[in-house]
C-alpha cells in the first residue's frame, strides 16, 4: 500500500452515498456537521456553495468539490448571507426528495452529482487532518484527465441502473475520491503533505514503511532502504513528517491494527503479527496509549458487536 491509499483506507466506512440531482427555480438547502467528507460536481447550470463562517464560493459547470471534514453549509441557487441562508434553507434530506420529482432534463437548470463518504475520523491520517476545509477544484478540474473519466463514469452509471451498478457505484465513488485527493494535492501551493510525498527521502522512507509495517525495521535499515545515511533520514522525515521515522512506525502499526480491529475477525495475536508486534500485550500496551482503550473495547464500539472481554497481562495474553 501507498501513503495515500493507506491514509484513505484508515478511514473509510461502508460504501459511499452518491445522488444526481436535477433542480430548477429558486431552492437552498442546509447540510449540518457530519462525520464523513461530501462532494458536489456541477453538470449543468451553477449554484452557490456557503460553508459555516465563510464566503459564498461560486460553482460552475465543470466544478468540483471536496469536503473532507463533513463541515455544515448551505447549497443553493444564488449567492446569500450566512443569516438569509439559515432563514431559506431547507434541510438537506428534505430538499433531495422535493427534487426527485423534477428529474426532466430538459426542464431542470441546475444539474450536479452530490455524494458522502463515511469517515472514521477518531485515527485521521495527517495527510487527511490537513485537507483544507473545502477542496475547490473549479473548472480547471478538466486538466485532470482520470478525475474527469472518473465523474463521467459515475453521471453515465446513476443515470440508469444497470448490471453490475451495485458494484460500479461504490468503486468509482471510491476511486472520485483518490482522485480529487490527487488534484489537491497537485494544486496545492500549502500543506506540509503534498511537501512530503513530493520529498525523494520522506516518500521513500514513508513507502517502505506502509509497504511493510510488519517489518523489524530500524533507522539504519529503512536508511538503506531511502538510499542516505541516518542523519540525513532522521533529519528531513522528522521536520517533514513531524515525527521521527520510528515514531511514526509505532504510530502506524497502532492505526493499522485498528483497522484490522474494525474489518476483519482476525484476533488479537494474527493482527499483532500482521502490524509488527510479537505478542497482543506488546500491541495491546501501544494501542491503548494511542485510543485509550484496550483492542477488545475498541472492536466492540466500532463494529457493534459484544466483545470478549480480555484480560491480557504480560504472562498470560488472553485472546480477543
Amino acid at each position: 500500500m501507498d501513503v495515500v491509499s493507506d491514509a484513505i483506507s484508515a478511514v473509510h466506512l461502508g460504501h459511499p452515498w452518491s445522488h444526481r440531482l436535477r433542480t430548477s427555480g429558486s431552492w437552498c438547502a442546509r447540510r449540518d456537521p457530519y462525520d464523513g467528507a461530501g462532494f458536489y460536481i456541477v453538470l449543468k447550470g451553477h449554484c452557490w456553495l456557503l460553508t459555516d463562517g465563510n464566503a459564498p464560493i461560486p460553482l460552475g459547470v465543470g466544478d468540483a468539490v471536496l469536503l473532507p471534514h463533513g463541515t455544515g453549509h448551505v447549497i443553493a441557487d444564488s449567492p446569500l448571507d450566512a443569516a438569509v441562508a439559515e432563514e431559506k434553507a431547507v434541510p438537506f434530506e428534505q430538499w433531495l426528495e422535493e427534487t426527485e420529482p423534477r428529474t426532466q432534463p430538459d426542464r431542470c437548470e441546475t444539474e450536479m452529482l452530490c455524494g458522502t463518504y463515511w469517515l472514521d475520523c477518531s485515527r485521521m491520517h495527517p495527510l487527511m487532518a490537513e485537507l483544507p476545509e473545502v477542496v475547490h477544484l473549479p473548472s480547471r478540474v478538466s486538466s485532470h484527465l482520470e478525475l474527469r473519466a472518473a465523474i463521467d463514469l459515475l453521471a453515465g452509471e446513476l443515470d440508469e441502473m444497470r448490471p453490475g451498478s451495485c458494484v460500479a457505484l461504490p468503486s468509482l465513488l471510491d476511486l472520485l475520491l483518490v482522485y480529487m485527493i490527487r488534484a489537491w494535492m497537485t494544486e496545492a501551493r500549502s500543506g506540509a503533505w503534498p511537501r512530503v510525498l513530493g520529498d525523494p527521502v520522506a516518500s521513500a522512507a514513508l513507502r517502505a514503511l506502509h509497504a511493510n509495517p510488519a517489518a523489524p525495521w530500524s533507522n539504519d535499515r529503512l536508511a538503506a532502504e531511502a538510499g542516505v545515511s541516518r542523519p540525513t533520514l532522521a533529519r528531513r522525515f522528522t521536520t517533514l513528517v513531524g515525527r521521527p521515522p520510528m515514531a511514526y512506525l509505532t504510530w502506524w502499526r497502532v492505526i493499522r491494527a485498528a483497522t484490522l480491529l474494525r474489518d476483519t475477525p482476525d484476533t488479537l495475536a494474527t493482527i499483532a503479527g500482521r502490524v509488527g508486534y510479537g505478542s497482543p500485550y506488546a500491541l495491546s500496551h501501544a494501542f491503548q496509549r494511542e485510543f485509550g482503550t484496550t483492542p477488545g473495547r475498541y472492536r466492540a464500539q466500532a463494529t457493534g458487536r459484544t466483545a470478549d472481554v480480555e484480560t491480557t497481562d504480560s504472562r498470560n495474553p488472553v485472546r480477543q
